[in-house]
């Protein structure tokens, strides 16, 4: 009896203990993947021309993108808040909440989660085609560092590039919202932007950057390392590319929380 009883108590905590260990190999896994791809960022050689082909990517490509999600954002911010605002007689902060919103949360979050959605995936593919065909280990062979190569010019990309895109986003979204407040709701075109100048505030701003920043790092990273380690063909480099994109977007959700507790938890 104590035998039956125990045998599935020993499997749960086997599988716990597996899962606990999988998590810390991870863990290590990544934690030596970003100190080795940071230390390669500052020492040379440097592959400037890779370098550049990544902000063209990285920002260039995914401007589209970034700009109309954080216009239309920035529009439906102010149809909602019109509709709740409304309800008591309090209109006129509109402005500010679309200014605040935007430059501290929506433009930084946004456009983090479709960049990772594209540059994220297609790092992850790229190197993971790479890797599984061996072209990894043949850039080895001609004597070329791999992380150099690869993982440092899209690490040093993506964390510059990021805060220009959030920067047009965080105008595009204002201007979204003024839109909206000027030809739907039918605010004061000089009123309006005489809001909208005194609420917007340089540590929002700052904000906003610090976290765009953050975020680029963070996508570059998953984006390198899942690519980097995948196995198993084309099946694995699918798998690497699902991978990097959940896990960039739920750290940048995380990191999301922990920067604005940073920066607003004494206000």
């Amino acid at each position: 009896m104590i035998l039956k009883l125990a045998n599935p108590l020993l499997g749960f905590c086997s599988r716990i203990g597996a899962v606990l260990l999988g998590f810390l190999r991870a863990t290590g896994s990544l934690a030596i993947f970003t100190g080795k791809g940071v230390y390669h960022i500052f020492t040379p050689p440097y592959y400037w021309r890779q370098f550049l082909r990544q902000v063209v990517d990285i920002g260039y490509y995914s401007l589209p993108v970034v700009a109309l999600t954080t216009l239309f954002s920035g529009m439906v911010l102010a149809l909602q808040s019109y509709a709740g605002f409304a309800k008591f007689s309090s209109e006129a902060v509109i402005p500010m909440v679309v200014v605040v919103a935007i430059t501290r949360e929506l433009a930084p979050v946004l456009a983090a989660l479709m960049v990772a959605g594209r540059i994220g995936a297609a790092m992850a593919a790229e190197i993971g085609t790479m890797a599984v065909t061996e072209q990894i280990d043949a850039l080895s062979t001609l004597s070329t560092n791999p992380f150099k190569y690869l993982v440092a010019p899209r690490l040093l990309a993506g964390t510059i590039t990021l805060p220009f895109l959030v920067l047009v986003g965080d105008v595009l979204g204002v201007y979204g919202g003024y839109l909206v407040g000027i030809h739907k709701l039918g605010f004061n075109s000089v009123a309006y932007i005489q809001n909208t100048w005194d609420a917007l505030e340089g540590i929002g701003v700052v904000s906003g950057l610090v976290k765009a920043t953050v975020f680029g790092f963070i996508i570059a990273l998953m984006g390198c390392y899942c690519g980097y380690n995948s196995r198993g063909g084309a099946q694995g480099v699918g798998a690497a590319t699902t991978n990097a994109v959940v896990s960039a977007s739920v750290l940048v959700l995380v990191f999301n929380y922990l920067i604005t507790e940073l920066f607003f938890a004494a206000l």
